[in-house]
């Protein structure tokens, strides 16, 4: 089961002003920029080394001012070219045998979509063959730009101690 991280990061982005005059050429307008990435990790520690990994070929100087573990049921990721991410809640409903009552369990899902009606009608689509009833309470947008999950092709350089210390070699006596 994966474990989600939700990464904030900020960065200084220039602003082309035509306002700013010859004496000020060399002050820059900037303004600053708050991120949200979702990263699939093992820790907090692996969920900073992956967003500096990730993050860094394309943002110049940036800090990571927040990670925080983000509970999710499921990730839906659909390849239409949809950049918008949406949470979206549903509630299960099961009958608790010894009260006889039905029990609603949330549970939280992310999904990219154009619209929030895509989003609803894409987490309705893939929850079809569940066994449960359910029903979907709130979809709601996020922040998050992009999602990075893990990798099994993605080998952490983790090699054999072998590969880099040579065999001692033998003693002439």
């Amino acid at each position: 089961m994966p474990n989600w991280f939700l990464g904030k990061i900020r960065y200084q982005q220039p602003i082309d002003d035509s306002n700013v005059g010859t004496r000020n050429e060399e002050f820059i307008k900037q303004k600053t920029v708050t991120e949200a990435y979702l990263v699939d990790a093992v820790s907090y520690t692996d969920a900073e080394t992956r967003l500096y990994q990730e993050i860094a070929a394309n943002t110049p100087e940036f800090d990571i001012t927040n990670i925080s573990r983000m509970k999710l049921a499921d990730v839906f990721h659909h390849d239409d070219g949809s950049e918008t991410w949406y949470k979206v809640k549903a509630m299960f409903i099961t009958d608790d045998e010894k009260t006889g009552k039905q029990k609603k369990t949330p549970s939280v899902m992310l999904v990219n979509a154009d619209t929030p009606k895509q989003a609803y009608e894409r987490v309705e689509q893939s929850l079809k063959t569940a066994l449960d009833p359910f029903e979907i309470t709130d979809v709601n947008i996020t922040k998050i730009l992009e999602i990075f999950p893990y990798n099994e092709e993605e080998k952490r350089n983790l090699r054999p101690l072998s590969d880099f210390v040579s065999p001692e070699p033998e003693s002439v006596a």
